[in-house]
């Protein structure tokens, strides 16, 4: 879903996943649960104003580093994150909600990205990124399985 702002254009995506809410939202703010799903290897800081470091191989010759602008322990995060096309500034606003009959709901919201054409092109980058990985979440914690068994570090 995409949507218009004062402050410009804001990308959104809803997953239900059939996983208790604590087990998805640990898979959002600590190191084993990032690693089943989304990079590597993990280090998380998890306080308002730490950092995640998300390896791409398992000695972080090659990461990113991701400030926590919020956090709140009942089910919310936000993430500094840059979209890869041009660097546009696009923080992730994770939302992570129980919901009884069906395990939990997970909301990102992304933006703002600004309305010239190359802040377009990297929402619908990221739109399309996101996506992926959040399928590849529900997959994962559904399943009950593990991507390093996959590709082990």
């Amino acid at each position: 879903m995409i949507r218009r702002e004062d402050d410009g254009y804001w990308l959104g995506h809803q997953e239900t996943i059939a996983a208790h809410h604590e087990d998805v939202f640990a898979a959002l703010t600590t190191p084993a649960g990032l690693t089943r799903w989304f990079p590597l290897a993990a280090q998380v800081d998890l306080r308002e104003g730490g950092l995640i470091v998300l390896g791409w191989d398992e000695k972080f010759a090659r990461k990113t580093t991701v400030a926590i602008l919020d956090y709140g322990a009942a089910g919310t995060i936000v993430w500094d994150w840059f979209a890869s096309h041009g660097d546009a500034h696009a923080p992730l606003y994770w939302i992570v909600e129980p919901a009884v009959e069906s395990g939990s709901i997970v909301s990102l919201e992304q933006g703002p990205f600004l309305g010239d054409s190359d802040s377009l092109v990297a929402m619908a980058e990221e739109a399309q990124f996101w996506a992926w990985h959040l399928c590849n979440l529900r997959g994962v914690l559904e399943a009950n399985h593990d991507m390093r068994k996959i590709r082990p570090l």
